[in-house]
């Protein structure tokens, strides 16, 4: 008995600390913010959900976060300017259209000649400006991320920066989870406390 209660504390705090971490991220981004991307390249994020504006994505530079035909996600420099040689922004994007059309160009084509008329026929999606909306990965998961981005590079000799802005698209700031965890932790340590008056009383 003694050990099922101290799991449940232990669980009950785990999950204060997951809903309080999901609560302050929630309310430090009521909405997305706009960032150039220059500005953004400079100065860096001032909060975690952001649309950045004016930038060039180059798929032939972007990562693949397996190397194998099953990927479903990809690394994406995002850059101030097309003939730009360095960046600092990546976006992790599952666009359809960007997912399909790497796989296409790594996998299904069989000659250079090929790929080459291929990015052509899609230069504007290889090449193209366009505005994208998503989280800063921050935390244990940036943290996360970023190591293992550096080992992609490693690995593969791709040439990423070290202070690289990894940048999630489409994702939001979780609003129900944070409140379900409080509000289940907070029941749990009702729970902890009943069991613990019990254990108290003389028998």
């Amino acid at each position: 008995m003694k050990r099922f209660r101290f799991t449940l504390l232990v669980v009950c705090l785990v999950l204060i600390y997951l809903g309080g971490t999901d609560l302050q991220l929630m309310l430090r981004n009521p909405r997305p913010v706009a960032v150039n991307i220059s500005e953004l390249e400079k100065s860096g994020p001032e909060q975690e959900w952001l649309t950045i504006r004016g930038g060039y994505q180059n798929l032939l530079e972007a990562i693949s976060t397996t190397g194998s035909v099953e990927v479903d996600a990809f690394l994406v420099p995002i850059k101030s300017a097309p003939e730009a040689k360095r960046y600092r922004v990546l976006l992790e994007t599952r666009d359809p259209q960007i997912v399909d059309a790497l796989k296409t160009y790594y996998f299904k084509l069989d000659s250079e000649k090929t790929r080459q008329d291929y990015v052509e026929e899609h230069r504007e999606l290889f090449y193209g400006q366009r505005d994208v909306t998503g989280m800063v990965m921050t935390g244990l998961i940036g943290t996360s991320n970023r190591n293992r981005l550096q080992k992609l590079a490693k690995d593969f000799g791709v040439p990423v920066p070290e202070d690289a802005i990894l940048v999630s698209e489409g994702k939001e700031p979780a609003r129900i989870r944070g409140f379900f965890f409080v509000i289940v932790a907070l029941l749990g340590l009702i729970k902890f406390g009943t069991m613990w008056r019990k254990s108290r009383k003389p028998a």
